[in-house]
């Protein structure tokens, strides 16, 4: 297995472009150790192991928690969506009995040229981009956003919006996707274009900065029934007891190592891995790296608990 940055291998990556119906495959050269932290957030590249890697990887699904590390993320586990021109897609959660009830998130790779105009099919779905590699332009309702590494866009339910790579390079993004829980009284938030850089983290009461979370949106803002943010670790930081609660979480690993505690396995991650949990799974921190530990975290909020009436 390839670790961390200690072999440089070189190897086929495959981007795509539609002519009709079919797919029409160009080979360039890329890294073929997975992926990059250039930008200072890691994103995939795909490629292929050769045959004489082992097979020993850190892959769990179990019933509370499941972990994808970055090392599956490869070339033929990709997927395309309608409409979308030069894209592909890892596929790291979707709506499934046993798995994520209430998010779907991607990792999307949109080749120099590639976007969409048509991005979104279903009108009741809200969505988050964020950026980890690349320049992409975003317009939504006419307005047109540069969006680079770092950038998070909150887009609502039926917004007109298209996204497209007008650069020389791959752009590389997240993309979280919910229906959206309507509220009688609360109007749909707007349209949210932002910059990590211009976000202050807030820092959790009694660890001397070692932990903090980046928030895109106001909490208090009950209109969002999801948010999007980016917890930071400094290295020695932890969270210092098993948090517990209804709210489930999709978590992917931008930067530095860490072992985390899912349900009753510590378990080791690092940049590029995805970590799912159920509502309710038990959950720590330790972040023992040499430098900062940080993900992007999904979690749902602000709404009441769904009631089933399958035995009234």
């Amino acid at each position: 297995m390839l670790a961390g940055h200690a072999r440089r291998v070189f190897a086929a990556s495959t981007t795509f472009e539609n002519q009709g119906s079919d797919l029409v495959s160009s080979t360039t050269s890329v890294p073929a150790d997975l992926g990059s932290t250039a930008s200072g957030y890691y994103a995939p590249y795909g490629g292929h192991p050769p045959q004489t890697d082992l097979l020993t990887d850190r892959a769990m699904f179990t019933e509370s928690y499941a972990v994808i590390p970055r090392g599956v993320m490869r070339d033929i586990v990709t997927s395309f969506l309608p409409f979308w021109e030069g894209t592909r897609l890892w596929v790291l959660a979707r709506p499934l009995s046993g798995f994520a009830e209430t998010f779907s998130q991607y990792i999307v790779e949109v080749s120099p040229g590639g976007g969409s105009d048509r991005p979104e099919q279903d009108a009741g779905a809200e969505g988050v981009l964020f950026v980890v590699e690349g320049h992409l332009e975003l317009t939504t309702d006419g307005d047109r956003h540069r969006l680079e590494p770092g950038s998070y866009a909150y887009l609502p339910p039926s917004t007109d919006w298209t996204l497209h790579n007008t650069s020389e390079v791959a752009g590389r993004f997240h993309w979280i996707r919910k229906t959206y829980q309507r509220v009688d009284g609360l109007d749909v938030p707007p349209v949210l274009v932002r910059h990590e850089r211009d976000v202050e983290p807030g820092v959790m009461p009694g660890t001397e900065g070692r932990w903090s979370t980046t928030r895109f949106v106001d909490p208090a803002d009950l209109r969002h029934d999801m948010h999007v943010t980016i917890v930071n670790f400094e290295p020695g930081g932890v969270i210092p007891f098993a948090e517990t609660h209804v709210m489930e979480h999709g978590l992917y690993v931008l930067e530095g190592k860490a072992v985390y505690r899912l349900n009753q396995d510590w378990v080791e991650v690092q940049e590029g891995d995805f970590m799912w949990l159920r509502a309710f799974c038990p959950q720590a921190c330790y972040a023992g790296g040499p430098g900062r530990f940080r993900y992007l975290l999904y979690k749902d909020v602000n709404r009441h608990a769904v009631l089933s009436r399958q035995f009234v």
